[in-house]
């Protein structure tokens, strides 16, 4: 059978193909998007969005290709970010396809690096069509507004970079002490042990402690000993009048060299010195110390133990005459405290004559103060007395910092590392300017190798805050109680924490109120915003257009600022 298609037919089927095809796209239109997050959020010094697009039925022109450009402007700046593909169904390309007759969903993401002034800024579309070699532009609708920077808050100016310690100490502690053996089964001190070098050493000490100014003897103690043969009974007595007779020569020996200023006189004794046999077995070259050592591995009891090792009568001569005369003997151990310079003293020679201070003591003298100036000047002349010191210059570095003077405190970093390329302090504080100038992979490494520094955890935070990696910078953080650790908490919507790590930090700056502030307008707190608001401008005035301007407080009526 033949089929004939007539004419009015077979145009009104070339009519439906041409439908979606021939016409011109249309406009787009704002109501078809929206864009998360709205208004826009920094992430670490981003602005990322995700523009969500849901085209009608029917709009999308089949071979239509359009390219639309997410721009953000503001106060006669745009940044744009990358632009996306949609197309008709007839379109070949790679975008996004969009059915004439059903219409779909497209996704524009959009990212670009946050820049002051984009607080107050629009979102836009812009479209450029493609369709069949003919190119024509459509007018731009805005899909967001606005970008809320709190995250940019977190700087590396702020981090406090790492000190090089000090060793200087006021009090040193000294131990001296000296042994007095003893006979078999004898508990009385004889003058050839008392007259030994290091007897005589320590009774030096003590004379001379006792008569200088900035030395004192804190304590005195003897500890008396039995060697581990014989019945226990018979030792304790024995090592318990080792104890009295020696605690006694020490106090007439005290009385006679007129020593009457002293810290405690303690004394204690020990029956039978097991601890320290063993120690003097294993350290010794007798042939079967291993089979000693077993017994004593394997018996407890401390009469068994001396019957088994007399049982070993191969070697217990050995013993006899190598290991148990050291084990007769009475320990006088003397603890003098040496007192340094106090603060005053050490003060008032920095300023007549610093060359007669350490480096310990010239840069303790620096902690002495919170004033930076001051600490820069003590800083800098410790570097021109101890030109080989690292911690001077990178203490220096650490105050040029603080000031703002980048590039003197890099100098001193670098000079700081030349001369101790071990220094974690240098390696921290160079990966903060590192961080400063967006050289991140570079800080990144830096400040690992700060690693356990007190002042690491909060430079690696800060980084992990720039990079946008908010829980990360949590973790880093711990429990500091400082703003950036703070800052990060309000990023994770964590305000109770972040309430608690502000009340905490022990000298609040303007960074610390405006924080509180942006805390206060995140839980509907007026009276908190307002008070912190107006102690953080008093503070920095530069925050007064800031704040002005920041979305964290656009409820709030600020013209008072």
């Amino acid at each position: 059978m033949t089929y004939k298609l007539s004419y009015a037919a077979l145009a009104a089927v070339v009519a439906v193909g041409l439908t979606g095809c021939s016409k011109k796209q249309g406009n787009f239109d704002s109501s078809f998007f929206s864009t998360v997050p709205t208004p826009l959020e920094t992430v670490g010094e981003n602005v990322p969005a995700t523009v969500n697009g849901t085209l009608p039925a029917k709009f999308m022109v089949k071979n239509a290709k359009v390219t639309a450009t997410p721009v953000l402007a503001w106060d006669g700046a745009d940044a744009q970010g990358q632009p996306v593909v949609i197309q008709g169904e007839n379109v070949r390309a790679n975008g996004q396809v969009v059915s004439y007759k059903e219409g779909g969903h497209v996704n524009i993401p959009f990212n670009v690096a946050y820049k002051p002034g984009m607080e107050k800024s629009e979102l836009f579309l812009d479209f450029n069509v493609d369709q069949n070699g003919k190119q024509y532009t459509l007018p731009r609708v805005k899909v967001g507004y606005g970008v809320v920077a709190t995250s940019t808050l977190a700087s590396a100016a702020t981090v406090t970079p790492a000190t090089a310690p000090d060793n200087f100490q006021k009090v040193i502690s000294e131990k001296y002490s000296a042994d007095i053996h003893f006979l078999i089964n004898q508990a009385n001190v004889r003058s050839s042990q008392t007259e030994k070098a290091d007897y005589i050493d320590l009774n030096k000490k003590l004379i001379e402690a006792s008569k200088a100014p900035n030395q004192e003897i804190a304590a005195l103690t003897v500890n008396s000993y039995a060697s581990p043969e014989g019945t226990y009974q018979f030792n304790e007595q024995l090592a318990q009048k080792r104890e009295q007779n020696t605690a006694a020569y020490l106090e007439n020996q005290l009385k006679k060299d007129k020593i009457t200023e002293f810290g405690e006189l303690t004394s204690s004794f020990t029956p039978e010195d097991w601890e320290g046999f063993q120690q003097l077995v294993e350290k010794s070259n007798i042939q079967d110390k291993e089979l000693i050592l077993s017994v004593l591995k394997m018996y407890k009891d401390p009469e068994q133990r001396e019957k088994e090792i007399r049982n070993l009568s191969s070697v217990f001569n050995e013993l006899a005459d190598q290991i148990l005369p050291q084990l007769r003997y009475s320990r006088v151990q003397a603890t003098i405290n040496v007192i340094g310079k106090s603060d005053q003293e050490l003060i008032d020679l920095f300023n007549t004559d610093p060359g007669k201070l350490t480096a310990d003591e010239m840069l303790y003298v620096a902690t002495l103060t919170d004033d930076n100036t001051k600490k820069m000047g003590i800083y800098r002349k410790a570097t021109e007395t101890y030109p080989s010191d690292y911690r001077a210059y990178n203490n220096l570095g650490m105050t040029q910092y603080i000031a703002r003077d980048y590039k003197a405190a890099e100098t001193s970093f670098e000079k700081a590392r030349s001369l101790n390329p071990q220094s974690k302090e240098a390696d921290m504080n160079l990966g903060l300017l590192a961080m400063l100038n967006g050289q991140y992979s570079r800080a990144s490494s830096l400040i690992g190798q700060g690693a356990g520094l007190p002042e690491a955890s909060d430079a690696l935070g800060v980084y992990y805050l720039t990079q946008g990696e908010t829980s990360k910078a949590l973790s880093a953080f711990g429990q500091a109680k400082t703003n950036n650790a703070a800052l990060a908490q309000i990023l994770a919507k964590d305000y109770s924490t972040a309430r608690t790590t502000l009340a905490a930090i022990p000298n609040p700056d303007a960074t610390t109120y405006y924080l509180s502030a942006i805390l206060g307008a995140r839980q509907n707190n007026e009276n908190m915003v307002m008070s912190n608001l107006r102690q953080a401008v008093r503070m920095d005035s530069s925050l007064r257009q800031r704040a002005k301007n920041d979305l964290e407080f656009a409820s709030y009526n600020l013209s008072y600022l």
